[in-house]
C-alpha cells in the first residue's frame, strides 16, 4: 500500500507554520480591539502573544512524542479514548474548514470591499479550487506555494510597518484605560482567531524529516514572529490612527496604509492601496492553503482507525498525497463557503469557543499524559506541564464568559456551535456500526421492531419479487439466508423450498430469530398446510466473520443488507462456496448510496471490484445497481464456478 513520504524540511515547516498561524485578526483585529476596549486593546495582544508562545510550546511536547498524521485527534487518542478522540478530531475538522471560510471571506472582503458578491463567490471558488489542486499534486508544490505566501506575508507587514513608525503621533494614546478589565477579555476573545493554527503543522509530522526536533522550533518561532507582528501593529495602527476612528475601519490596514504614504509623500496612492490589499489577501489565502494542505491529514489518520470511511485512506501512487481526502475537503469548504460568505464577524464567533474547546483538550493531555505516561520520550517539554495548560484553560473559560455576558446573540452562536459538535456522536455511531460487530449486534437488538414496521421500505415488493427470480427454482433445495433480518423473506423461502427442503435462518440478533421465528409459525398455522420447508434458526455472536458450524451443506445463498458489515468478507464467501456443490447459486442484495449521498463501503464501490472479491472466493458473478426512493439496491448473483468466467 503506499505511504506518505518523509520529503518536508525545516524551511517548509516554518512558512507553512508561520502561514497557518496568522490569521485573519493580525488585518482586522486592531479595529474590532480598538472599538471594544480602545488604546488598552494594546494588553490583550501582548497578553495573548504570551499565551500564544506557550500553546506552541504545549504542541511542541506532544508531536514530539507522537510524530504521526493525526495531529490533535492523535494526541486525544493517546490521552482519552476512542470516542472521546474522535470528538476531538471532529472539532478540529470543523475548525480547520471554518477558519478556511473565514480566511477567503475576510480576504476576498480586503481585496473587493463592498458589494461585487457573485464576483467574491466566483474567486473564491476559483481559488478554493487551485489550492486543493495544488495540494493534490505533492508536497513539493505544496512547498513552494506555503513559501511563496510567507514570503508575501511578511514582506506585507513589514511594507507597512517599518513606515508607519514614522507617522506614529503619542497623544493617540491617551487615554490608555478606558473600560477596566472585561474589555480586554472581549477583545482577546475576537482577536483569538489571529493565533490559531498551530495544529496544523502537526498533520505533517509523518512527511517531515526528523518532526521530534523540527516542529517543536518550527511552532514557537512562528508564534514569535507572528506575535511580533500582531503586536507591532495594533501599536502602529493605534499610534498613527485614533483608536475611536480606527474602531470604525472595514478595512484597518488599508486605511492605515493610506494615512503613512500619504505621510511620506507618495503620489500615487490608489495603486499603493491595490498593492497592500491584494498582499493582504494573499496572505490570508496563503493561511487558508495550510489548512486545506494539512486537513486532510486528519481525514486520513481518522480513516486509518476506522473513525471515518476507509476510503479516505487512499494515498495516491504517483502524488503520495492522500486524494481522496483532499477532494471531499474541497466540496466540505464550498458547501460552507455558501452558508457563510459574507458573514466574517458571526463566522469568527463561531469559530473562536469551538477553537478554544480544541486547543483546551489538547492543552490537558499534557497534565493526563505527564501522569499516564511519565515515562515517554519527550525530545521537547514545555515548562510548568502539569499547572500551566490548566491556567490557560481557565483564561479561555474568562475569554468566554465575558464575550458571552457582553455580546447579543452569543447564547445562540454558542448553541449552534454546541449543535455542531453535538452531530459528531450519530456520526461515530453510524462509523462504529460499520465497523464494530459488537455495536452492530447491539443496535440490531434494540431497532429490531422498528425494522419490523419499515421492512416495506427496506425491501419492497419489486425487490423481493427480483430476488426470488434470480434464485430460480429452490423446490427441495437446502437454503442459507444468511442475515435473515427481521423474517421478511423467510417464510417465502420456506414455502418456495417445500417440505423436502431445509432453510438454515441466521442472525447475529437474538430479537430478529425472536420476530423470525414467531413470523414464520405463524404463517405456517395460517396457511393451514405442511408444505413448509425445516426452518433451522441459527443465532451467531461471530456473524460478521464466519458461517456458523451448523450450517450444513447448501444448494443456495441468499443474503440482503449484510455483506456491507462483513468484517472479514472473503473468509464468509469462502466458507459459502465450500458448504456448496458445483454451480450452487448465490443472490446477494446490499443497500448503497444511502439517501443518494453516503458514500459506500469502500469494496462495494464499484462492480470490478465487487466481481474480484467474489472471483477469489470461487464465483462468477453480475453485479447490477437498481435505483431506490432513499438509496440504491446493489443485486449480485451467480454460481460457484472453478474457471474464471463471467456469469450470463
Amino acid at each position: 500500500m503506499t505511504e506518505l513520504k518523509r520529503v518536508i524540511g525545516t524551511g517548509t515547516i516554518l512558512a507553512l507554520s508561520i502561514g497557518s498561524v496568522i490569521g485573519t485578526g493580525i488585518f482586522l483585529g486592531p479595529a474590532i480591539g480598538a472599538g471594544i476596549a480602545g488604546n488598552a486593546s494594546i494588553i490583550a495582544w501582548i497578553l495573548l502573544s504570551l499565551v500564544g508562545l506557550y500553546i506552541a510550546a504545549c504542541f511542541g511536547e506532544l508531536v514530539a512524542m507522537f510524530p504521526k498524521a493525526g495531529g490533535v485527534y492523535e494526541f486525544g487518542k493517546q490521552t482519552y479514548g476512542r470516542f472521546s478522540s474522535f470528538i476531538i478530531g471532529w472539532v478540529a475538522w470543523l475548525v480547520g474548514n471554518i477558519t478556511t471560510v473565514v480566511l477567503i471571506v475576510a480576504g476576498v472582503e480586503y481585496l473587493l470591499p463592498g458589494k461585487y458578491a457573485v464576483l467574491k463567490i466566483i474567486i473564491s471558488i476559483v481559488f478554493l479550487f487551485v489550492l486543493n489542486l495544488i495540494a493534490l499534486l505533492g508536497m513539493k508544490e505544496s512547498s513552494f506555494m506555503v513559501m511563496t505566501f510567507s514570503i508575501i506575508s511578511v514582506l506585507v507587514v513589514l511594507g507597512v510597518l517599518l513606515p508607519g513608525f514614522f507617522s506614529i503621533n503619542t497623544d493617540n494614546y491617551t487615554p490608555f484605560f478606558s473600560g477596566g478589565i472585561t474589555p480586554i477579555f472581549v477583545t482577546l476573545f475576537f482577536i483569538a482567531e489571529s493565533f490559531f493554527g498551530w495544529e496544523a503543522a502537526t498533520y505533517l509530522a509523518e512527511e517531515t524529516k526528523n518532526p521530534e526536533k523540527v516542529i517543536p522550533k518550527a511552532l514557537i518561532l512562528s508564534t514569535v514572529i507572528v506575535a511580533l507582528m500582531g503586536v507591532l501593529l495594533a501599536v502602529t495602527m493605534l499610534g498613527v490612527i485614533k483608536w475611536d476612528t480606527l474602531a470604525q475601519s472595514a478595512a484597518p490596514l488599508r486605511d492605515f496604509s493610506q494615512i503613512v504614504f500619504k505621510n511620506l509623500g507618495v503620489t500615487n496612492l490608489n495603486r499603493v492601496m491595490d498593492i497592500i490589499s491584494l498582499g493582504v489577501y494573499l496572505t490570508l489565502l496563503g493561511s487558508a492553503s495550510g489548512n486545506i494542505i494539512t486537513m486532510p491529514r486528519l481525514l486520513l489518520a481518522l480513516a486509518r482507525d476506522k473513525l471515518f470511511l476507509k476510503q479516505f485512506t487512499a494515498i495516491h501512487p504517483k502524488f503520495f498525497t492522500p486524494h481522496k481526502a483532499i477532494t471531499f475537503q474541497f466540496f466540505a469548504c464550498l458547501i460552507i463557503l455558501f452558508i457563510g460568505f459574507g458573514t466574517y464577524k458571526t463566522l469568527l464567533s463561531l469559530l473562536v469557543p469551538l477553537g478554544l474547546i480544541m486547543y483546551a483538550t489538547v492543552l490537558l493531555s499534557i497534565p493526563l499524559l505527564r501522569f499516564k505516561k511519565p515515562d515517554l520520550k519527550r525530545e521537547f517539554k514545555v515548562p510548568f506541564g502539569k499547572i500551566g495548560p490548566v491556567l490557560v484553560v481557565l483564561f479561555f473559560i474568562a475569554m468566554v464568559v465575558m464575550w458571552a455576558i457582553t455580546q447579543q446573540d452569543s447564547m445562540r452562536i454558542l448553541g449552534l456551535g454546541g449543535s455542531l459538535v453535538m452531530i459528531g456522536i450519530p456520526l461515530y455511531l453510524l462509523i462504529e456500526l460499520y465497523n464494530d460487530p459488537e455495536m452492530i449486534t447491539e443496535v440490531n437488538d434494540v431497532l429490531a421492531y422498528l425494522t419490523l414496521f419499515t421492512e416495506r421500505i427496506n425491501l419492497p415488493r419489486s425487490v423481493q419479487k427480483e430476488i426470488f427470480s434470480l434464485m430460480g427454482d429452490i423446490r427441495g433445495k437446502f437454503v442459507l439466508e444468511f442475515g435473515c433480518g427481521v423474517g421478511t423473506l423467510t417464510s417465502q423461502l420456506a414455502r418456495s423450498v417445500g417440505p423436502t427442503g431445509i432453510v438454515y435462518a441466521t442472525s447475529f440478533s437474538k430479537n430478529h430469530l425472536k420476530i423470525t421465528k414467531k413470523r414464520t409459525t405463524r404463517k405456517y398455522w395460517d396457511s393451514q398446510e405442511t408444505l413448509f420447508a425445516d426452518v433451522r434458526y441459527i443465532h451467531d455472536l461471530e456473524h460478521t466473520s464466519r458461517v456458523h458450524p451448523n450450517v450444513g451443506r447448501v444448494d443456495v445463498a441468499v443474503s440482503v443488507g449484510t455483506i456491507g458489515y462483513l468484517q472479514e468478507v472473503e473468509k464468509v464467501l469462502k466458507e459459502i462456496n465450500e458448504l456448496m456443490p458445483q454451480t450452487g447459486r448465490i443472490v446477494f442484495v446490499d443497500y448503497g448510496e444511502f439517501f443518494h449521498m453516503i458514500p459506500n463501503v469502500d469494496w462495494l464501490s464499484s462492480n470490478k471490484k465487487i466481481e474480484r472479491v467474489f472471483r477469489n472466493c470461487g464465483f462468477s458473478v453480475q453485479v447490477e445497481r437498481k435505483k431506490g426512493l432513499f438509496w440504491n439496491y446493489i443485486f449480485i448473483y451467480g454460481m460457484k464456478f472453478g474457471e474464471d468466467v463471467p456469469f450470463i
